[in-house]
């Protein structure tokens, strides 16, 4: 793996306190607050290490309750709801300066056999020759502030290729639609589990900036107040984060100054492996600083 990786899953382990009591260490993305991808990912970890492995995680639904601190570690309290004959619900709730930011609840399952059926994935350009997003993003490194450029242009664990590149300081109106691909920038350990985690962190990315695509607005606008309020993850099946992801998204309603989006996420044999869907805060603001 490389360093940035590494840090990464080191990020997505998190450390035992006590019983049901995890802490994790926070890293700052250059955004105005905490990433929700992280807290996602480290919410998940947290539920996931209450239950027996063979329950592998199959859903989770949380709120974003207060913008998190990316200077401090954040504290996640488990609680062991119920371990049925089939199924294991956990609610976390993450905690700062003695304030939760962040609840959720997670449904974990035993694998048995049933009635299958999925979506097509798109018929899209393949990975191969498109520019990375690192790349897109260096493109236009010289209109970006000297106090995140750092931040946006370092060395990122996730590879990320959009299939259709957009200016993120100047971006036509379009079609509320992104895809996506993405894969950790490295190999991962052989864990199911760790799989999931990460692909929890990057399901945060690119889902509710959709919202903003048909407005031409995008999140480093500076008059632009961007926030996740909601996310959900469902969980197919097992799947590889250090191999190609197509994330398929779209965002079928905006209003109230919410946009509404949801995902869909395929390896490259065409298997939807997990859906997402959020809601978050677009609010437009021309005092906004």
């Amino acid at each position: 793996m490389s360093r940035v990786l590494d840090d990464l899953v080191a990020l997505l382990t998190l450390e035992p306190i006590e019983e049901n009591l995890f802490r994790g260490r926070s890293q700052d993305l250059g955004f105005r607050q905490l990433f929700g991808g992280q807290v996602l990912g480290q919410a998940l970890s947290a539920a996931s290490q209450t239950v027996e492995p063979e329950r592998p995680v199959h859903s989770l639904h949380g709120y974003f309750l207060r913008p998190g601190d990316a200077q401090l570690p954040v504290v996640y309290m488990v609680d062991r709801v119920r371990d049925g004959g089939s199924f294991s619900t956990r609610r976390v709730t993450a905690v700062q300066k003695g304030k939760p930011i962040f609840t959720c609840s997670a449904s974990f399952q035993y694998d048995e056999r049933g009635f299958e059926h999925q979506a097509s994935m798109p018929d899209v350009v393949g990975p191969e020759n498109l520019p990375t997003e690192l790349e897109l993003m260096q493109r236009v490194a010289h209109l970006m502030p000297e106090t995140v450029r750092d931040k946006l242009l370092c060395a990122k664990p996730l590879e990320v290729r959009p299939v259709a590149a957009r200016d993120p300081y100047n971006p036509r109106p379009g079609d509320a639609v992104n895809h996506i691909w993405f894969r950790a920038d490295g190999s991962l350990p052989d864990s199911p589990a760790l799989h999931k985690y990460l692909l929890a962190y990057a399901s945060d990315f690119n889902l509710l900036t959709t919202s903003l695509v048909p407005h031409g607005k995008s999140v480093l606008h500076r008059d632009m107040q961007i926030a996740s309020l909601d996310h959900s993850l469902w969980f197919h099946s097992n799947l590889s984060a250090d191999q190609w992801l197509l994330y398929v998204i779209d965002s079928p309603w905006a209003g109230n100054a919410r946009g509404f989006c949801r995902g869909s996420i395929y390896n490259r044999a065409g298997q939807l492996v997990a859906s997402s869907a959020q809601e978050g805060l677009i609010r437009h603001r021309e005092d906004w600083s």
